[in-house]
């Protein structure tokens, strides 16, 4: 685990993100983040605001992204009205280059493995369980029977050590997706590369590994600043939060910390910095 620094200020993370903006950067997870966790996963739209706020900041930064474990044909539905965002799915096995989905070719031929999974899933796990077959990535959602996590913890751990495959937990769920160096972590350590400044919003175990890709820039790289975010919320505890430079209450937040640092840049009115107290 990279080492932690001084925490910062939050005026301070705004004035030098308006003084690079160029060089700047900002990420965002999905679910949970700028947009509410819910049982059913297909009704999940961003809170109020959010889309209209992360088009404003790719008229001032360098780049603004969404990473999520959603496939990217979602999220492309979810940010058509933002079309200068880019999209990472499957934390990273797709993208979108030029308006079409790019699919990982490394992870590409573990598609028909997942499927089977899928049904699999669908034939041994109790009915309360909601398996979501995203393609190259399957979700076991025990939101609706919290007691039956032990049952599916231990089902996918012994799927995925019978087919080779990665576990990742979260949020009253467990995920299991092709064996492929792709997470929030490369992708953050890849997009940040050409620039000096990046913030990342997240509330779930999966995005620690963006605020780590993010302290280990810094290491290497005094010049480099990178911003944390947690989304607080009662299902993984206080560990995301604890290692935030930021916390936020929700996601219908995301927004209102947005406009905060969108006012400080110029010929935008101003808002008081919250964060600073």
């Amino acid at each position: 685990m990279a080492t932690s620094r001084a925490p910062l200020r939050f005026s301070e993370a705004v004035s030098a993100t308006v003084s690079e903006s160029r060089g700047s950067g900002f990420f965002f997870d999905y679910d949970g983040t700028i947009a509410p966790i819910m049982r059913d996963p297909g009704a999940v739209f961003p809170v109020a605001g959010a889309v209209e706020r992360l088009q404003a900041l790719t008229r001032l930064v360098s780049k603004v992204s969404v990473v999520s474990a959603r496939p990217v044909a979602f999220l492309c539905e979810r940010f058509s009205r933002a079309p200068h965002v880019s999209l990472f799915g499957l934390y990273g096995m797709q993208t979108v280059v030029d308006g079409q989905v790019r699919t990982d070719p490394e992870a590409e031929p573990w598609a028909p493995v997942m499927r089977r999974l899928a049904a699999d899933a669908a034939r041994d796990l109790p009915g309360e369980i909601l398996v979501e077959d995203k393609a190259l990535l399957v979700a076991l959602h025990y939101r609706s029977a919290p007691a039956l996590r032990g049952a599916v913890e231990r089902w996918a751990s012994g799927k995925a050590a019978e087919l080779g495959l990665r576990e990742q937990h979260g949020r009253m769920v467990v995920e299991l997706r092709p064996p492929v160096e792709r997470d929030k972590g490369t992708v953050i350590a890849r997009e940040t590369e050409t620039l000096t400044r990046a913030w990342y919003f997240g509330d779930d175990l999966s995005d620690g590994r963006a605020f780590e890709a993010l302290r280990r820039r810094e290491m290497r790289d005094p010049a480099f600043m990178g911003v944390t975010v947690a989304v607080a919320n009662g299902e993984t505890g206080d560990e995301l939060a604890r290692r935030a430079d930021f916390t936020v209450d929700s996601p219908e937040d995301t927004p209102v910390l947005l406009d905060q640092v969108i006012s400080a840049f110029p010929g935008h009115p101003p808002v008081a910095l919250t964060l600073d107290g």
